[in-house]
């Protein structure tokens, strides 16, 4: 499996200044200051780009990866592939080029440390930091995706974070462009790390979507809450394995602090099955929010700037120097109409609606109270209202003042059901895996038993023939050889004739 070294793209991780490339310090363009690491693919350079006077990472291609063709192929095809990439959370590619025979890609230098070096310091995040840090990671993966890229290799070590505290992902280098042609991935090669690799990406890396990101992110979603990794194995081969069964200890198990919703979406990232997974990271992005747990700037990054991402579902894109990180779709013209039509001022509303006790009432409630009610669950899109005291009852959901707030539980509601599915779903596998367990114990026992029973049985057969052969072989044994000395003292009945005639 091609792999990247530990922050080889664009972070220095704390490493000491190493030898440059020997014989060389200036690459083209770039001035070669010292090496930030060694992976499958070649090494990488703290670089200045001399014309604009800027810092890069300097990612080249080694001696033996460049005599191959193919390598040098598809090494420049994922450059140009990481270079259509323009979003804030993505490490950002310069420039790619060749130098005396040197095959080398420019990349974004982050001054910071990965998620896997805070990791290995702090052990695991608290929530806020963790989802905050899933959820702007999220970000930059569904730009990747919008261009029909999947990032294949999502883990700790490829989700760097800078001083400020802004979250990048980094090394779309294993990236697979949908659209162009994949030959050079070869059927049944599974690329990526097999510590959050997705089941399917195992089988096979050439068919796999952006599904396996998904995956793969909730690996390590899972890592940030509870300092360990959901599967483990001795090898490869037992890691896939235990994969490919689905079972594991929730996170919420090991940690009892993870709230049980968020434990759920955890769960259908890494559903093991693509279909039962999120579709989309805007999806995941938009029940991560709803969640409202998450910091709005890292707590554990000296000097972190707050990212304004918004704590509801509502179609928000909030900035500051330049962050954007939205928390939903952005809102349709006729959302931004209704939305201006709104009154400001509160007004007194006739509301008729069901108790507690399923019986209907009528109210009078401020338009304040009537939206605090909606969110609480004790007004439901069924609730009617009117204006005045000789008006018609009218569905809350025509009123501009509620239609957004009842489209809000509405939406509410139908993630509640789907999680409810989701988690009956998996109630249901445990089930049959108890039964299943159970069958298997009955069976085993079952065999023991017939394998006991067979046993006694040739036992007694060897032991009666045992008895048969001590008892009358003896008597046998007497009855031939009489039997033997009678035949050799009989006289011959030839002899007897002669002497008679």
């Amino acid at each position: 499996m091609a792999e990247s070294p530990k922050n080889e793209s664009v972070s220095d991780g704390g490493q000491q200044p190493a030898k440059k490339k020997k014989g060389l310090t200036r690459v083209g363009d770039f001035e070669l200051k010292k090496k930030l690491g060694k992976g499958g693919m070649g090494e990488v350079f703290l670089a200045r780009q001399v014309s604009l006077d800027r810092i890069v990472a300097l990612k080249t291609l080694s001696k033996e990866l460049a005599k191959k063709e193919d390598f040098v192929a598809r090494f420049l095809r994922e450059a140009r592939s990481m270079a259509k990439l323009d979003h804030v959370n993505v490490v950002k590619v310069y420039a790619v080029d060749s130098y005396k025979g040197l095959h080398f890609v420019a990349i974004e230098y982050v001054d910071g440390k990965s998620v896997q070096d805070w990791l290995d310091k702090l052990t695991k995040f608290s929530i806020g930091d963790a989802v905050h840090i899933a959820m702007v990671s999220a970000e930059g993966m569904k730009h990747a995706h919008d261009q029909n890229m999947v990032h294949r290799d999502i883990k700790p070590d490829n989700i760097l974070l800078t001083t400020t505290g802004i979250v990048k992902v980094a090394d779309f280098g294993l990236a697979k462009v949908m659209d162009d042609d994949v030959s050079m991935t070869q059927s049944g090669t599974g690329l990526g790390t097999p510590l959050y690799m997705a089941p399917e990406q195992a089988r096979s890396a050439k068919t796999v979507d952006q599904r396996c990101d998904i995956y793969a992110l909730g690996v390590t979603l899972y890592h940030m809450l509870t300092g360990k990794l959901p599967y483990g194995g001795g090898t490869a081969l037992e890691l896939i394995i235990a994969k490919e069964t689905g079972k594991y200890d929730t996170a919420r198990k090991v940690c009892p602090e993870v709230p049980e919703r968020l434990d759920l979406i955890i769960d259908k990232m890494m559903a093991r099955e693509t279909n039962h997974r999120y579709g989309n990271c805007a999806e995941v992005i938009k029940d991560l929010a709803s969640l409202g747990v998450h910091n709005d700037a890292l707590s554990f990054v000296d000097g972190a700037l707050p990212t304004g991402i918004s704590r509801s579902v509502s179609p928000t894109t909030a900035a500051l120097g330049g962050t954007a990180v939205s928390a939903g779709p952005l809102p349709t013209s006729r959302q931004v109409a209704r939305t201006a039509n709104v009154k400001q001022t509160s007004r007194t509303w006739y509301v008729q609606f069901q108790d507690a006790k399923k019986k209907t009432v009528v109210d009078k409630l401020s338009t304040g109270r009537v939206l605090k009610m909606l969110k609480a669950g004790m007004l439901t899109a069924k609730a009617r209202a009117k204006v005045s005291s000789d008006g018609s009852y009218l569905p809350l959901a025509q009123f501009p003042e509620f239609t957004e707030a009842v489209e809000r539980q509405l939406s509410r509601q139908s993630t509640d059901v789907r999680r409810e599915d989701l988690k009956s779903l998996y109630k249901q596998v445990e089930r049959d895996q108890k039964k299943l367990g159970r069958w298997r114990w009955i069976t085993n026992k079952f065999r023991g038993l017939v394998g006991g029973l067979s046993l006694i049985i040739w036992l007694a057969l060897i032991g009666g023939l045992i008895w048969l052969g001590a008892t009358y072989g003896k008597e046998a044994f007497l009855d031939v050889g009489q039997w033997a000395t009678d035949m050799i003292n009989a006289p011959d009945e030839t002899e007897t004739e002669t002497e008679d005639q």
